[in-house]
């Protein structure tokens, strides 16, 4: 649904739960660093379990799905479309007064 952009401030709800679970009770004790650097020999680079860096990206980015809307080619926006809703994204579309001079 995130993909076709449908109802994404409803998703990303228990999208973000999961990634929470995962920070507590996976990554947590690995600290926040992605990549860990283990060791390096002869057959290349060695790496730990990963920390909670990444699911903190991709919470912000959910966040910012939520805030910034899902485009004008997703599902939301042609139903909105089809409502007749005039406001977008939490744009205001009224026009702005200039001084004059």
């Amino acid at each position: 649904m995130i993909i076709v952009g449908a109802l994404v401030p409803l998703i990303t709800v228990p999208m973000i739960v999961v990634l929470l679970v995962a920070i507590f009770t996976v990554h947590l004790p690995n600290g926040f660093s992605s990549i860990k650097l283990m060791s390096y020999d002869a057959s290349g680079a060695h790496f730990g379990q990963p920390g909670y860096e990444t699911d903190l990206l991709y919470i912000a980015g959910l966040i910012a799905l939520c805030i910034g809307g899902a485009g004008p080619l997703s599902v939301d926006a042609r139903l909105r479309a089809k409502r007749g809703d005039t406001v977008a994204s939490g744009m205001n579309s009224r026009p702005v007064a200039r001084p004059a001079g």
